[in-house]
């Protein structure tokens, strides 16, 4: 037990210092300052750079939005068609790999809504729309000295952009205004290979009866003429320009559309309360009528990320668990390796001393053997009497009285009569319960006025019943 005891104060002690000593080292880091340069467009995150207000507002005024924490590819499970518009904001912390991308436009092209809101979106997400490319350029680069959440520095030097034309997404929106570090959109349009080899065979190819009245040749017209116009899917459709280029655009992707908004600033926190940015937002998400996903899971914030130590985090409550685990191993390692020779397991007697004489007591008592009894306990006085008396074992119990008596104080008369008793009863005299008990007691006292040693036996089985 004192060595349990010491063990359990060793462990509490160094359980008590671990924690001591990560208490005394841990030191809470501050938040770096975030800059456009290094932003977070995470919708958990507060900060000017984050989305936060966005997706609460959208959440207050009855939209469906949630926050997508798991691969795109999921998108295109039937579990998960509920999700109309998909939102993309600022470059991603992990990048979209080719699996990534081709199956996100995969899903645009079954009749999905993809909003990207970037500086310098993923090209992979920019396919082209029959022969339309859409690019986006940087005109300026943030610098780390600006403060996002100073608007006045964000917006320095930049005049508001105006709807080029009625659509869904500008509807109620007068003016826009982005930032200083806003992107512009440019649209080239490439004539597809089977639309130039179609105009090169009406005009070179003559008719094969010159004789019939056929039509003259009629050319293939651009994207910008109306009748006889041969295009797969209508060009791409600029609703926000500045003076410097396009910032809002969409364009049709399979039975989806690609929005693209150029300017992230618009609806972070430190911008969308500028002017009309947040109805604006409102517009641009809530135009697919359904269930709006923004994109977490490349911000950093999976889904596989365990919840709890997400929760602990940057605290030295997991590391005191680390230690307190590596101070348990070793405890188990220590307690079940072998120190020393090999000993022999010790051998515990589960049997007590008095087992014996209370089983043959119960079997002489329910015999009804009481001479039995007299005669295992008078044998040994009797024995001891005559080495005290220093006369044979088989002398007369007169002698052995007489012998005793004169080298103690007991009565002759009264010990020969008690030898006398237990002989009589001993060769088949009549005596009850009570009168052996008595018997026995007057025995056992004779013993100890003499001062007779008792046997080792019989002193353990007076400790025991004490």
């Amino acid at each position: 037990m004192r060595q349990r005891l010491a063990i359990i104060v060793t462990i509490t002690l160094v359980v008590g210092l671990l924690i001591a000593l990560n208490a005394v080292n841990y030191v809470q880091t501050a938040e770096p300052d975030e800059t456009e340069l290094m932003p977070n467009r995470s919708t958990y995150n507060s900060g000017a750079t984050g989305t936060r207000a966005l997706y609460d507002l959208l959440n207050e005024a009855g939209y469906r939005v949630t926050r997508w924490r798991e691969s795109p590819q999921i998108l295109l499970s039937q579990a998960r068609a509920r999700v109309k518009t998909f939102v993309v904001v600022g470059r991603p912390l992990v990048g979209f790999d080719d699996d990534e991308a081709k199956n996100l436009l995969l899903w645009v092209e079954q009749g999905g809504r993809l909003v990207l809101i970037d500086r310098r979106p993923d090209n992979r997400l920019l396919p082209r729309s029959d022969g339309w490319t859409t690019t986006v350029e940087m005109l300026g680069y943030p610098s780390p000295q600006i403060d996002p959440s100073n608007a006045r520095e964000m917006t320095e030097g930049t005049a508001s952009v105006h709807p080029v034309q009625p659509t869904p997404l500008t509807q109620n929106v007068e003016a826009v205004r982005p930032s200083r570090f806003a992107s512009i959109v440019n649209l080239s349009y490439t004539k597809p290979e089977t639309e130039i080899k179609a105009t090169e065979h009406n005009y070179s190819t003559p008719p094969s009866t010159p004789f019939e009245d056929e039509p003259s040749p009629q050319p293939v017209r651009g994207a910008g003429e109306t009748a006889s116009a041969v295009v797969a899917a209508p060009a791409p459709v600029v609703h926000l320009a500045g003076s410097k280029g396009a910032v809002l655009v969409d364009f049709p992707h399979g039975a989806g559309r690609i929005v693209v908004l150029s300017d992230p600033y618009i609806v972070a926190n430190g911008g969308i309360s500028l002017e009309d940015n947040v109805q604006l937002a409102l517009n641009v998400l809530g135009a697919g009528q359904g269930l709006i996903a923004f994109d977490e899971y490349h911000q950093g914030r999976a889904a596989t990320h365990n919840a709890l130590a997400t929760y602990f985090a940057g605290t030295p409550i997991l590391a005191i668990c680390g230690q307190l685990l590596l101070v348990v191993l070793v405890i188990l390692w220590t307690r079940g390796r072998r120190f020393g020779r090999p000993l022999p397991l010790p051998q515990v007697d589960r049997r007590s001393s008095l087992e014996f004489v209370a089983s043959m007591a119960e079997l002489q008592q329910r015999a009804r053997a009481l001479d039995l009894a007299i005669e295992n306990i008078y044998t040994r006085t009797r024995r001891v009497l005559t080495r005290y008396a220093g006369v044979d074992y088989h002398s007369s119990r007169t002698e052995i009285a007489e012998r005793v008596a004169q080298r103690s104080s007991l009565n002759r008369e009264q010990l020969e009569s008690l030898m006398r008793e237990c002989e009589e009863t001993i060769n088949g005299a009549p005596i009850n319960e009570r009168r052996s008990i008595e018997l026995v007691g007057q025995l056992r006292a004779t013993e100890g006025a003499l001062g007779l040693r008792m046997r080792s036996r019989e002193v353990k089985q007076a400790a025991e019943k004490i």
